[in-house]
């Protein structure tokens, strides 16, 4: 696909600064169909040692390259403030948190991988293993170019799998730089990067053992159905549409901060954004108030400066996309385009949208949200429930009680009470259930599930007797 952040000239990949499109991050060539497979065959041939040099040498090179990421933290800061307009305190935050993944999983690979069993009858020893697939192909975003790609390449890296990266064309300079980082402390070919755009996701789909994708839902579909064809494991976390639902005994200022930074935080370019807000009875009045003052309190501006929260959507065509989605709508606050160089978009909460208008169905990937109404909680759990994508939804209430009976009703696949619908705790299960996710989750000691095979050993004496 060709935008003004990322054009393929050639078989080039060229991104650029959201700020500013004249200034190219990088241009490189595209990996190819077959450099691509040639990649997964390597680290199939680099994954055998990998394995075979146990627990701590996987554990020690994990560690390594946590301290290589903590050491090159201001670089790679401005490096995600340059190539995908992360406001610069979310991307410090994000390169922290990909160094505490990773620390994380370098314990992990000491964990058990198996249990022993009695028999059935008899004397001998049952035993259960896991034990890595081989190369694990991952494809991933550009909204958080480090964080995504290591929280899955940890645990596959843990488990003695290979890696092959397939980064979203936006994010290949953070790509690039990641890949160099993991070299020093890794052997080679046991995690390689290939940049590229669809033929290369194809390429790789087709090579590897074990996928792991995060990224849009129409593309994830396709993904689970080329593994599924190739009978290999498959992880898709796709797309939200994500709903924040505020009870009448709810402190409005404090669920309208809340939820104005889970709308603006990063232009909402999230898959766990809120862009439906339902006020339950007579929350709605104080909650418009409250809400339209939180986003007014929230401007687009440069994702440099230290204060910046919204900054610029990642390119032309995501900035119209995000404007033109609350077209017919009531516009509460913003629905304005800044007088910024770059791909700027206000904070924006629209109201009274008919049942079947596009922003309540579809997700937008900007900072906008629509701000419904509910007569009560029921209500408000069928609006939130009523829509193909079931990621995350926060719920905000003073009643824990009435938070505890309705949580078990949302059909999403992560739920949070008096937080925002944003926020990842890496230690803990992330996905989604419908549309947005396909597979076992992601992140927690779980992921070293994914990344491994069971095995069932039955060991008997060679007697045959007691």
């Amino acid at each position: 696909m060709t935008s003004a952040k990322t054009t393929t000239e050639s078989r080039s990949v060229v991104s650029r600064n959201p700020t500013d499109p004249g200034d190219v991050v990088v241009r490189v060539d595209a990996a190819g169909t077959w450099a691509t497979v040639e990649a997964a065959e390597r680290g199939r041939e680099a994954q055998r040692g990998w394995l075979a040099a146990g627990a701590g040498a996987r554990s020690a090179a994990l560690g390594h390259t946590a301290q290589l990421i903590e050491a090159a933290a201001d670089e790679l800061t401005e490096l995600v403030v340059r190539e995908v307009g992360k406001p610069i305190a979310e991307a410090r935050a994000e390169i922290a948190r990909t160094v505490a993944v990773l620390r994380f999983y370098a314990q992990l690979p000491y964990d058990a991988t198996g249990a022993v069993h009695e028999p059935a009858g008899g004397a001998g020893l049952l035993l259960t293993r896991r034990r890595p697939y081989g190369v694990a192909g991952l494809i991933t975003p550009w909204n958080f170019p480090f964080a995504i790609p290591v929280w899955k390449a940890a645990p596959a890296l843990a488990a003695g799998n290979a890696v092959v990266l397939k980064p979203a064309p936006e994010a290949t300079a953070c790509a690039l730089r990641l890949g160099e980082l993991f070299r020093r402390a890794l052997p080679g070919d046991v995690f390689t990067v290939v940049p590229g755009g669809p033929s290369e996701g194809n390429a790789l789909v087709s090579a590897v053992d074990v996928v792991s994708f995060t990224g849009s839902t129409a593309v994830g579909g396709a993904v689970v159905r080329a593994a599924t064809a190739r009978g290999i494991p498959v992880q898709a976390e796709m797309g939200g549409l994500n709903a924040a639902l505020v009870l009448p005994d709810a402190d409005p200022a404090r669920a309208a901060a809340h939820i104005a930074g889970a709308v603006a935080g990063y232009a909402g370019q999230k898959c766990t954004a809120t862009s439906r807000v339902i006020a339950v009875g007579a929350a709605l009045e104080p909650l418009r108030e409250a809400l339209s003052e939180a986003l007014r309190a929230i401007p687009a501006m440069a994702p440099s400066s230290p204060d910046a929260v919204c900054g610029p959507l990642i390119s032309r065509d995501a900035r119209d996309r995000a404007r033109d989605s609350y077209r017919d709508a009531q516009v509460l606050v913003g629905g304005r385009t800044p007088d910024l160089p770059g791909w700027y978009a206000e904070p924006t909460l629209v109201e009274n949208l008919p049942p079947e208008h596009p922003l309540l169905h579809e997700e937008v990937f900007g900072p906008v949200a629509a701000l419904l109404s509910a007569a009560d909680l029921p209500e408000a759990i069928r609006m939130s429930n009523g829509v193909p994508h079931g990621l995350v939804t926060s719920v905000h209430t003073a009643d824990l009680d009435t938070a505890l009976r309705g949580l078990d009703a949302l059909d999403t696949g992560m739920i949070r009470v008096n937080a925002p619908t944003t926020g990842v705790d890496f230690h803990l299960p992330f996905g989604g259930a419908k549309a947005s996710g396909h597979g076992p989750r992601e992140q927690g000691r779980g992921a070293l599930d994914f990344y491994t095979s069971t095995r069932t050993y039955t060991l008997l004496p060679a007697g045959g007797g007691a």
